[in-house]
């Protein structure tokens, strides 16, 4: 592991931020939490409700820039949600759009870990389906981490029961944390250099 201070920017949608979570953690801040580095450890959100691969895919690098510095451990979460579905992108338009963000933080030495868009009541299950592993692929062939997220939440009970509960679209305390325990054991701790925990 770098002894230089680690910052990672996260790029998302509502979810990234833990909307709905009446803790106001979400995922990002359990995930934090647990993670257990010797050296400074800055994440941030950059979180735009209802975003698009399009719109996250022409932001995050002025924006991620702005919290990044020379001498930093310098790392970039992308969090994809399911709003290319609303809007209608092709899944063609999706996967490019990854793919741009993917190989422009490849260029600048910026190591990236994915996070798959998790189930919504509110669009198609099939659709969703496809769009997550159009992402996958995508992730696949670059050699970059990716979690899938809705196959193993798609007919969790608790999962549904939370979202239910709350605004019927987003979870709420229980389904961050079904999120948080999905990054942390697919490979978080490896991507930062850091030890699993016991």
């Amino acid at each position: 592991m770098s002894d230089r201070e680690i910052r990672i920017c996260v790029i998302g949608d509502e979810l990234s931020a833990g909307m709905g979570d009446a803790r106001g953690l979400g995922w990002l801040g359990r995930v934090v939490a647990r993670t257990q580095a010797e050296v400074p450890l800055f994440a941030t959100s950059l979180a735009v409700p209802q975003e698009t691969s399009t719109a996250l895919s022409g932001r995050w690098e002025a924006e991620s820039h702005r919290r990044f510095a020379a001498g930093c451990d310098n790392r970039l979460v992308v969090a994809l949600g399911s709003a290319d579905l609303v809007a209608g992108l092709s899944l063609a338009r999706s996967r490019l759009n990854l793919a741009n963000i993917l190989d422009t933080a490849r260029s600048q030495q910026i190591e990236v870990f994915v996070v798959g868009p998790p189930p919504r009541p509110d669009v198609d299950p099939a659709a969703l389906a496809s769009l997550s592993d159009a992402y996958a692929d995508v992730t696949t062939r670059r050699q970059v981490r990716y979690v899938e997220t809705y196959a193993p939440l798609r007919t969790h009970d608790q999962w549904l029961a939370d979202v239910a509960a709350g605004d019927g679209v987003r979870p709420g305390q229980a389904g961050y944390g079904l999120l948080a325990w999905l990054v942390l054991h697919n490979g978080w701790h490896d991507w930062l250099g850091l030890p699993n925990p016991a």
